[in-house]
């Protein structure tokens, strides 16, 4: 029996003899669907996010693993928190089957090779403080699979996204994140809804994972790096909204500081090596910070 990521639809057969209106709706209806099927995996989703934040303390890494299209959207979920969250570069590891030069297209047939997941993840040398994100539409590929059972072996923390039940994948991490989206509109192409739904997980997972590590204050990224003109703007407000003043004030407190969290702190009466020291026993907790650093005399 296929899995029903690769089954065919009776529903949308003759669907090149369809018109575009009639096209755009049938895709728009199957993304709808990928949507709605993650809804149920949100249990899953809660207890590998709790997992994970219990876990990687002030040095374990986040770990994303994939092939073909499923490893693109794993990568893209990793690249992204350096600069919304400033999760430290030397805490991320991108394992994908072919490497991340995609200058020629992606190399379908390295999804097959188990001992070079293997080989890779030894060598990072994973430990109990690691947490390993597999990706896998049909929970069958060999290398995502081999990657999580190496992973697992030497004590990380392991997740598994698929759209298959009783999948390999699933069966290897100690949370199996189901989502079951079913077959595609165009059959067997699971970048249509599978993939919606394996980036919807993945976003809610890593956002979650970081305001649980104190990447968020309220619902503001007080993690944001300020690399451009928008984001010091941002930053800017971010102060001034915390801190109830000025943008100038906000201003001058970020560039004395350089920080969002420092720049609040300064504005609330606590400077310098104090400032970082409160954050420090907060574990970059900026309301915890807040809420236990002395005040000046």
């Amino acid at each position: 029996m296929p899995a029903a990521t690769e089954a065919a639809s009776e529903r949308f057969q003759g669907l090149d003899q369809w018109n575009t209106t009639g096209i755009l709706e049938a895709l728009w209806a199957g993304q709808s669907r990928a949507v709605a099927a993650c809804l149920p995996a949100l249990p899953a989703i809660e207890r590998a996010v709790e997992d994970a934040a219990a876990r990687l303390g002030s040095s374990g890494r986040l770990i994303y693993v994939g092939a073909g299209s499923s490893g693109l959207i794993a990568a893209l979920d990793a690249l992204e928190l350096a600069s919304t969250f400033d999760w430290p570069d030397e805490r991320l590891a991108i394992v994908l089957a072919g490497g991340l030069d995609f200058s020629r297209g992606l190399d379908s047939g390295t999804e097959d090779d188990p001992e070079a997941a293997r080989t890779r993840m030894r060598g990072l040398d994973c430990t109990a403080a690691d947490v390993v994100i597999g990706v896998s539409a049909s929970g069958t590929s060999r290398f995502t699979v081999a990657a999580l059972e190496e992973a697992r072996q030497a004590g990380a923390g392991t997740m598994a996204v698929a759209c298959n039940a009783g999948s390999a994948l699933l069966a290897a991490a100690l949370h199996p994140v189901l989502i079951e989206t079913g077959a595609e509109v165009i059959g067997g192409s699971t970048r249509l809804g599978a993939g919606t739904a394996q980036k919807l997980v993945l976003n809610l997972f890593s956002t979650a994972l970081m305001v649980r590590l104190g990447a968020v204050f309220d619902n503001l990224m007080v993690n944001v790096r300020p690399e451009n003109e928008k984001l010091r703007q941002r930053c800017v407000a971010m102060v001034a909204r915390i801190a109830g003043c000025g943008p100038e004030t906000a201003a001058d407190a970020i560039a004395r500081t350089g920080s969002v969290k420092l720049a609040v702190l300064a504005l609330a009466g606590v400077d310098g090596e104090r400032a970082g020291a409160a954050l420090g026993n907060a574990g970059g907790n900026l309301r915890k910070a807040l809420g236990t650093c002395p005040k000046p005399e």
